[in-house]
């Protein structure tokens, strides 16, 4: 304001008015009249000072105003910084009270993922470490675990497994997709066995996983030594109730036996002495010869048989014994012709009988009792296949004789034992599971004939004697069954 009124000023002191104002001043001389002009100066000051004073009057009154709303305002910034200070602190409060429970969390998350990370490493230690084999599969087949019983057992590793369908990873696995697809559908564990060339025998589990993932866990339980243990337990009762039966049996038959050769003896002696058969009807007394002689045939037959099941009842050897296979052999044949018959009708006494001998046998370690009992197993299992094709009706040709053929051969220190017949043959599925065990709780084991299942002959030969044996076979030609003994000790 006062540079305005200044400004107003100095414009009037150059303006013309004010030069004519100053020849007011004047008199008529040109003199100053320097009374007017102190009076006009002085006049014209007050109302500049005036004008002055309004203005600051004005402005005062302004500022005044404007120190109030300023003042005002100030007030409420600083209440609002005291409000955002208060809020800022709370919130540093809170904030430091969050700090404070989320490094808790954090340490117990910290806590927790190490036990979890712990937990996890033992459970997977668990399952890497554990006897049976593991294998996780999910919906599609994938596999998902691979336990290093696994490795050892297929020579696969889990890196090159993880990923691969189980078949694409493990070949061999009996398991196939639709059994993985019934766990999941059906919710249900399955149970299968697997038998390898009757060396190995497996127990498959099949679990369904309960959780969000569809999938499946496999467990494969070795169960050979206990399937072997259990082998032997029924070979050696087996053993022990044909050795007690046919020691039994014997000695019942042996005591009327003897007391009927003696009668007979005393009978033919009386006979003997009887006048009118010495001088009369030689006809009668030929005839009565006759049936003596086929009376003590029979009772000499019936001894044999007697004398071969005590042999066979008391064999048994708690060590190996060095054997001519051949003896053996033929005293198996004349038992079989004693005890084999088949309930359709075919003996064993009928079967045509091949020989093929080399010459020079040395004679091999053995369990003389066993060997023979396998030897008595084979020609039954010849006898059943024989009758099977007697009783076909659609043969066409020649006559069919029933033959069984046998081979005795010495080939790089073992030796060769072969039982060949020209009966009804096996077929690949019978010929995969003639060695198998048979165990079953059902009531369809009731009618299973366990001369059909050769798994105890199979024992004997391969467990006891540490030999092999296979068989070949045309469901057409018939079957021929190979054994290999060791000769050596």
């Amino acid at each position: 304001m006062i540079k305005h009124a200044l400004f107003v000023l100095a414009l009037c002191l150059h303006s013309p008015w004010a030069a004519a104002g100053i020849d007011l001043f004047k008199d008529e001389n040109g003199k100053t009249k320097w009374q007017h002009l102190a009076n006009f100066s002085s006049a014209t000051l007050i109302i500049i000072l005036s004008i002055a004073a309004v203005y600051l009057f004005i402005y005062s009154r302004r500022a005044h105003r404007a120190n109030r709303e300023l003042t005002t305002i100030k007030q409420e910034l600083e209440q609002r910084v005291k409000e955002r200070t208060a809020t800022i602190d709370e919130s540093n409060k809170k904030l430091t009270q969050s700090n404070l429970l989320l490094e808790s969390e954090i340490s117990e998350h910290v806590i927790t993922s190490d036990q979890l990370r712990a937990s996890e490493s033992y459970v997977k230690d668990i399952l890497t470490s554990m006897p049976l084999m593991l294998v996780g599969l999910n919906k599609d087949g994938q596999v998902t675990q691979w336990n290093r019983r696994v490795e050892e057992l297929s020579g696969v590793s889990s890196e090159k497994a993880l990923g691969k369908t189980l078949w694409e990873a493990y070949p061999t696995m009996t398991v196939v997709p639709e059994h993985i697809q019934q766990a999941i559908e059906q919710n249900k564990t399955i149970h299968l066995k697997q038998s390898l060339r009757s060396l190995s025998h497996f127990d498959i589990t099949i679990y369904p996983l309960q959780g969000t993932e569809a999938g499946v866990v496999i467990l494969v339980d070795d169960v050979s030594k206990q399937t072997t243990a259990e082998n032997l337990l029924i070979h050696n009762d087996k053993m022990s109730f044909m050795g007690e039966l046919a020691s039994t049996m014997a000695h019942d038959i042996n005591i009327p036996l003897q007391s009927i050769l003696m009668d007979i003896k005393r009978f033919k002696n009386i006979m003997a002495s009887v006048p009118a058969l010495e001088q009369g009807d030689s006809d009668t007394s030929a005839q009565m010869d006759v049936i003596f002689r086929d009376m003590s045939d029979k009772g000499d037959q019936v001894s044999s048989i007697i004398h071969n099941l005590l042999t066979f009842a008391r064999n048994r050897q708690a060590e190996k014994q060095m054997a001519d296979i051949v003896d053996v052999m033929e005293h198996t044949v004349n038992l079989g012709k004693e005890v084999i018959t088949i309930s359709e009708g075919l003996m064993f006494r009928e079967v045509k009988l091949e020989w093929q001998i080399e010459k020079g046998l040395p004679q091999v370690p053995c369990y003389i009792t066993e060997l023979q009992q396998v030897f008595l197993s084979l020609f039954r299992h010849a006898c059943i296949a024989m009758q099977k094709k007697l009783g076909n009706e659609n043969l066409v040709g020649a006559p069919f004789e029933p033959t069984i053929k046998i081979i005795l051969s010495e080939s790089y220190d073992n030796l060769w034992v072969k039982i060949q017949h020209n009966g009804v043959g096996l077929t690949s599925e019978e010929q995969m599971r003639l060695f198998e065990p048979f165990f079953s709780n059902s009531t369809q084991a009731e009618d299973f004939d366990t001369g059909q299942h050769l798994s105890f002959s199979y024992y004997i030969i391969s467990e006891q004697h540490q030999g092999h044996m296979a068989v070949t076979s045309d469901p057409d030609l018939g079957s021929t069954f190979h054994m290999q003994l060791p000769i050596n000790h």
